[in-house]
């Protein structure tokens, strides 16, 4: 695997200059950027702007996301510090992070969940569609800072067969901990996939981000 600085940034909605809040969207394993940019049909507003970083060979790290840290090191480190300087970018462009939502599906859920438990302090947004903090079970969640009330939205199958419900609730507990606003879903039978009902809570808090 190649590390993932210096890959593409693709872009949708307003540029950064003119919007007036940002949403940073991570793609899943086996996707690209172009695939989460594709919610923007469903998530585009006039004054939010929209970046999707691409992943290495399509993938953020090798193994899965409750293997022990140190095993998908250092792609997961790689990731995430291409998050943190997309915040940054933003945040040079005039745009604050309170008002940065942050996006993923799957894999990118994963990693965005993760960035967000890391530096937790006021976001315009989190949403985690389909995914969990990473780490072996016996990870130790020692995360610092605050979130602030910012609204964390957690949206998963009951019977996904990458995420367990385990985790999903156990990070909606570590964000609460954390001083997030948490809205956990949890949809009986459905696929490894992205439903409607999610779309409509991640386009709400869009508005409210925009109107804040």
């Amino acid at each position: 695997m190649t590390l993932h600085e210096g890959q593409p940034v693709l872009t949708r909605g307003a540029r950064l200059t003119d919007a007036r809040a940002a949403m940073i969207m991570l793609h899943g394993r086996g996707a690209n950027a172009e695939s989460i940019l594709s919610l923007v049909r469903e998530l585009d507003h006039p004054q939010m702007a929209y970046l999707a970083p691409q992943a290495a060979g399509n993938t953020w790290y090798p193994f899965g996301f409750m293997e022990p840290l140190e095993r998908n090191e250092p792609y997961l480190s790689s990731a995430l510090t291409v998050i943190e300087g997309l915040v940054a970018h933003v945040n040079q462009a005039g745009i604050p992070t309170e008002k940065i939502m942050l996006l993923g599906f799957s894999q990118g859920a994963c990693l965005t969940l993760e960035f967000a438990a890391r530096h937790a302090m006021r976001y315009g947004g989190v949403a985690g569609l389909t995914g969990g903090l990473i780490g072996a079970d016996e990870t130790a969640r020692d995360y610092r800072g605050t979130f602030d009330g910012t609204p964390v939205f957690l949206g998963c199958s009951d019977v996904d067969f990458h995420i367990p419900k385990a985790r999903v609730d156990q990070s909606a507990e570590i964000f609460t901990r954390l001083g997030a606003v948490v809205t956990k879903r949890i949809y009986p039978g459905m696929g490894h996939t992205i439903n409607q009902d999610e779309i409509d809570f991640v386009k709400t808090m869009i508005e409210a981000l925009v109107k804040s």
